[in-house]
């Protein structure tokens, strides 16, 4: 399966069927103005089919023939990422599979810089199925042209970066271990021109990353650490880490079964970091960009490590397991020193790191933790908009739980005796990243529980798009 593992998602058309139809967008403050200027025979029609001109709702405007005529859909005045979901989901429900077998739509109206991307890329959301296991063929789906207005390069680079992220979570363990996850790193570097570099197994002992090595060394599947760069050394360095955790069975402090059922999901740090360089490659941003994941399973076997062993690290500093179901931030810890030698501009990792974080903020709303205000209260304020909404919450780095991780035996222990567990999980991390190198630290759920417009269950980005939308802000494009 690993030839296949990843593709990056495209669902738009590229040029235009015989039968073709233009969606007529109109938002809804508008509607009253717009019906107004109708003919008698559709508004008789709007009234018929209970068009209102909301987010939605779509209007099939027939001439005396029967035939279609018109395509209206209505729109929230804020032409969000969710409106073109609902436009994908009012276009399918509308049409006979047959009809849209044979048929593209094009989106038109009057739409101000971003508004048709936002469209755009809802719409190729929605569309997305994940359905790689089963026989039975999903029904077909609508064909959408990108318009000439709309930033062809942003639109899909969305598309397939939120895409990526979701089949790389949705892939069950059996077929995203390691080995899977450095192929589709690897795929993901062809496409970009850049050539990953890889440190593997007793490898890892030599070139110094002892915690990599202790939490992967369990499983027949060999722990490694991903590396690679892009972009120009001019540039500012900006250094993503995810954590690339293929299963967590919680090691020898197994996990209740309940709770490892979702546990393939525990490499969605390295998915979201994933997720999020295609993003920056595929859009140019000016940047020097260095992606690092430790790539590892945490298994059960007479050789794993055991809940009080204390481990060297690659700081020198030794830490005093607590817990061997918290080998994120062990896995982590070696990256993010390593990552701090080259002293970058700025440090950003992903991870699902704690059961806390959800606690606190539940599972749409990502816990982040940076060691700047001023950064961290711009990121969620960016979070909220409009154009974004993508929404992350700032909690603290609290100095006072630092006491909390101390140990009797060791420099530092990796859980601690405190009940601020996202807090003082984030405070272990700090203890590894370098001074003066500002640090961002997003603690993610990685998956959709119930299922939204344009967000089926499952694999989901939280919180990629927001610090995207920080760093394009901050570095331009």
């Amino acid at each position: 399966m690993t030839s296949a593992l990843i593709t990056f998602f495209s669902p738009f058309a590229k040029k235009k069927a015989k039968n073709h139809f233009d969606i007529n967008v109109i938002k809804n403050s508008d509607f009253e103005k717009w019906e107004n200027k109708q003919r008698s025979a559709v508004k008789n029609q709007i009234l018929a089919q209970g068009f209102k001109g909301k987010s939605g709702q779509t209007l099939i405007v027939l001439d005396t023939n029967g035939d279609i005529e018109n395509i209206i859909a209505g729109c929230s005045n804020a032409y969000s990422y969710e409106d073109g979901s609902k436009l994908y989901d009012g276009i399918k429900s509308s049409f006979s599979s047959e009809l849209i077998k044979k048929t593209t739509f094009e989106l038109t109206g009057s739409f101000k810089k971003g508004q048709l991307d936002r469209l755009h890329i809802g719409w190729g959301w929605a569309c997305y199925a994940f359905d790689r296991y089963k026989q039975k063929e999903t029904p077909k789906r609508p064909n959408l042209i990108i318009t000439k207005d709309a930033d062809k390069r942003r639109v899909e680079a969305f598309v397939e970066s939120v895409c990526l992220i979701r089949d790389l979570v949705n892939i069950p363990a059996n077929n995203m271990g390691p080995d899977e996850l450095q192929a589709a790193t690897e795929i993901l570097c062809k496409s970009h021109s850049t050539k990953l570099q890889v440190i593997k197994d007793n490898d890892l002992i030599k070139k110094n990353f002892p915690m990599i090595f202790d939490v992967g060394k369990a499983s027949v599947r060999r722990p490694r650490l991903l590396d690679f760069s892009w972009g120009n050394a001019k540039h500012p360095k900006l250094t993503l880490v995810g954590k690339g955790v293929c299963f967590d069975t919680g090691g020898l402090d197994i996990k209740p079964s309940q709770f490892m059922l979702t546990m393939k999901k525990d490499m969605g740090g390295s998915a979201h970091v994933l997720g999020l360089a295609h993003m920056i490659m595929s859009l140019k941003l000016p940047v020097n960009l260095r992606v690092l994941i430790p790539a590892v399973e945490n298994s059960i076997d007479g050789n794993a490590y055991r809940p009080s062993d204390v481990l060297n690290t690659r700081k020198g500093i030794t830490v005093e397991v607590g817990n061997t179901d918290a080998e994120g931030r062990l896995v982590l810890a070696d990256s993010l020193v390593y990552a701090s030698e080259e002293k970058p501009e700025l440090l950003i990792d992903f991870a699902t790191l704690t059961g806390a974080a959800r606690v606190a903020t539940g599972y749409d709303l990502p816990a982040m933790f940076a060691n700047d205000d001023k950064m961290a209260h711009k990121i969620q304020t960016t979070s909220f908009k409009d154009d974004v909404l993508d929404p992350v919450w700032n909690l603290p780095l609290f100095k006072g739980y630092r006491k909390n991780l101390d140990s009797d035996i060791a420099d530092i222990s990796s859980t601690g005796k405190g009940r601020a567990g996202a807090s003082e999980a984030a405070l272990f991390l700090q203890e590894f990243v370098g001074e003066d190198i500002e640090w961002i630290h997003m603690d993610v759920f990685a998956w959709e529980q119930n299922g939204k417009v344009g967000r089926p269950k499952g694999g989901a980005d939280t919180g990629m798009r927001a610090i995207f939308a920080y760093l394009e802000d901050r570095y331009g494009k």
